[in-house]
């Protein structure tokens, strides 16, 4: 068994269930997205949502943006998350965040982009070796959040 990742062109109820199960074990306070709202990312210029199938099941996501800046084209990784039942696996040598980053990383390149960049949190302590593994450097800086309220 192998991982296969693909882009989404097309919201079908498969992908619905798969977010409905997956943002869950992103983030606790994530609105779940209905069929109107994952059309609207998908579907948005800059995005580009990738998901990862094992044995032909929905297991992981990840959306990479890329924009255009003054400094060059830039890319972000954002929401990713692996299933699970499937997060810390090998399938066919490959591991589900891995071939989801690898992904993300070519079609950054394809689209001309300088520089890719994510955050993770310190407790993901899994994700962070993965990222340095396949080539991304901590780098100091702060991040800063606005929410209106």
């Amino acid at each position: 068994m192998s991982v296969d990742v693909e882009v989404v062109n097309e919201v079908t109820g498969e992908l619905v269930e798969a977010f409905a199960r997956l943002l869950p074990q992103l983030s606790k306070s994530a609105p779940q997205l209905d069929a109107e709202a994952l059309t609207a990312i998908a579907s948005a210029q800059a995005s580009t949502v990738l998901i990862a199938r094992v044995g032909g099941e929905i297991v992981g996501t990840l959306t990479l943006v890329v924009f255009p800046i003054p400094t060059g084209v830039r890319a972000w990784i954002e929401d990713v998350v692996v299933d699970a039942s499937a997060r810390g696996k090998e399938y066919g040598g490959t591991r589900v965040g891995e071939a989801l980053t690898v992904e993300a990383i070519r079609l950054a390149e394809q689209a001309g982009a300088r520089t890719v960049d994510l955050t993770t949190r310190p407790t993901r302590v899994a994700a962070g070796k993965l990222y340095e593994r396949l080539g991304f450097e901590q780098r100091d800086s702060r991040v800063y959040r606005y929410s209106p309220s």
